[in-house]
């Protein structure tokens, strides 16, 4: 498993695009994906489940990742969350 903290920092952030980029993103993998905001683990991978979610900039998270490729999953959806952590 890998696991990563981050802070949310998308340039133009208006909720609806960012998810469903985040939900293309984590399809790209076959790891499981979660992140996890609060009490809240939600399936990268549901468009239902990251709208539920509520992100905003500034705001502390984490993912997780299980799977053969969940390094470059964690990677790449950190990179585009979070441009400037990477």
């Amino acid at each position: 498993m890998t696991s990563k903290k981050f802070v949310v920092n998308i340039p133009e952030f208006d909720e609806a695009r960012p998810v469903a980029e985040i939900v293309q993103i984590a399809s790209r993998f076959s790891s499981r994906i979660f992140l996890i905001s609060g009490s809240k683990k939600i399936n990268a991978k549901s468009i239902m489940g990251m709208m539920s979610l509520g992100l905003c900039n500034n705001e502390e998270i984490e993912i997780e990742a299980e799977g053969d490729d969940s390094a470059g999953a964690v990677d790449a959806i950190v990179n585009y969350m979070s441009p400037a952590s990477h």
